[in-house]
């Protein structure tokens, strides 16, 4: 049934743009956050995403669907997948703020790396990747709908 195939691949990118949006919503939340348990101040993050390619030659396919074949358990479909959440080295922004709590002998405190514009811009565009696969979902949806209207 291919289209459970692109159920899942559509689920991996539901997936892994929630996941985008949870970590822009960490860097947001921590943005003003001086001290880590690591020690120092909050580090942005990002999330780092690959494609499963999962696909075939035709004349592989052609073989398979020939044979009868379905995929096997756990063969990749094809979709997305988060790699790795990685800190951004980028510099701390520094503060003059003498009387900060965490503030250095000259009177500066090192502020997180997070710009709430970049976080702004990531979520958007999360959220607009994201909708464009609900919206691949629900158009599977109204396929699979009229598939089954056919067979009344």
């Amino acid at each position: 049934m291919a289209f459970l195939n692109s159920i899942n691949i559509i689920a991996s990118g539901l997936t892994a743009q929630q996941l985008r949006l949870d970590i822009v919503s960490e860097n947001i939340t921590n943005s003003t956050t001086t001290r880590t348990e690591k020690g120092g101040a909050y580090r942005r993050k990002m999330v780092v995403m690959e494609s499963v390619s999962g696909q075939e030659t035709f004349q592989d396919a052609m073989l398979k669907a020939a044979a009868g074949s379905a995929l096997a358990e756990g063969e990749n479909v094809g979709g997305v997948r988060v790699t790795q959440i990685v800190e951004d080295p980028s510099d701390y922004k520094l503060v003059y703020d003498p009387a900060h709590p965490d503030a250095n002998e000259q009177g500066y405190v090192e502020m997180p790396n997070v710009d709430t514009i970049k976080e702004m811009a990531d979520a958007m565009a999360a959220t607009q990747a994201y909708s464009a696969n609900v919206t691949a979902l629900n158009a599977l949806k109204a396929v699979i709908a009229k598939g089954l209207e056919i067979g009344r």
